[in-house]
């Protein structure tokens, strides 16, 4: 589920935008509003939003100035611009910024719930994208021990104490010579396949909303719930609370 911002000076037009759309029918949640850019960032990083939905003209701080500054905080959140300002130095300003979309003031509810179903679409795309880049590798024509090494991973994966030399070790051949193959054959570490399946794994059970994310940690190998998160980040690109958000 997108979790939405909407920032705006005008309190009417916040309202008009959060009481006018049928927010759940679309997969959404307003979690939250500001009237100024300065406003916007506090909420940004109160409530990390999926989607930030922004006036451009604002006092203190304008939308377009607010976007550049979150994107250079790190923030990756979809962005649909609104102004009724047709100037386009205003556009391309935006799109330069990453926006996903620039609706010009008074727009209809129909235009909006295109420019958000489009952030949707996208978003499934990415989502889709990741599970493909961490899907385990196809088998294909791989030597016996690479095979019995991948096969092991998949039935180990959530041993806490698997490592390259426990995997060796049951395979009955070399440290050095199983990670020379496996690299020249998979491309890939062993470790570095082995943390690839393990977030792989993770991702289909964050799906299923009765596992908390501590308890997906355990399943998948780690004893460190912050160290999960981290890899699954720098893996997913996004925490697993998030991710987990954005399946329900």
């Amino acid at each position: 589920m997108l979790k939405v911002l909407i920032v705006d000076d005008e309190a009417v037009v916040r309202r008009g935008i959060m009481l006018g759309m049928d927010w759940a029918a679309m997969g959404c949640v307003v979690v939250g509003e500001a009237s100024n850019g300065e406003e916007g960032i506090a909420a940004v990083e109160r409530y990390s939003p999926n989607l930030i939905i922004t006036d451009v003209r604002m006092p203190r701080m304008d939308g377009i100035e607010m976007l550049g500054r979150l994107r250079e905080m790190g923030c990756r959140a979809h962005v649909i611009l609104l102004t009724a300002h047709s100037d386009f130095s205003y556009a391309r300003s935006a799109l330069q910024l990453g926006a996903d979309d620039y609706l010009l003031k008074p727009f209809r509810d129909q235009e909006l719930v295109s420019a958000i179903d489009k952030v949707r679409r996208k978003e499934q795309e990415l989502t889709d994208l990741t599970v493909q880049d961490a899907l385990p590798l196809a088998k294909g024509d791989k030597s016996k021990y690479v095979l019995q090494a991948l096969g092991y991973i998949a039935e180990h994966y959530g041993d806490q104490d698997i490592s390259i030399t426990t995997i060796a070790q049951h395979l009955g051949v070399s440290e050095g010579h199983l990670s020379h193959v496996f690299k020249k054959e998979t491309s890939y570490t062993i470790i570095s396949y082995l943390t690839q399946y393990r977030v792989h794994t993770a991702m289909k059970l964050l799906q299923d909303c009765r596992y908390k994310v501590y308890e997906v940690a355990e399943m998948v190998g780690y004893r460190d719930v912050a160290y999960f998160g981290s890899t699954f980040k720098k893996q997913v690109g996004m925490s697993p609370s998030e991710y987990q958000d954005r399946c329900r």
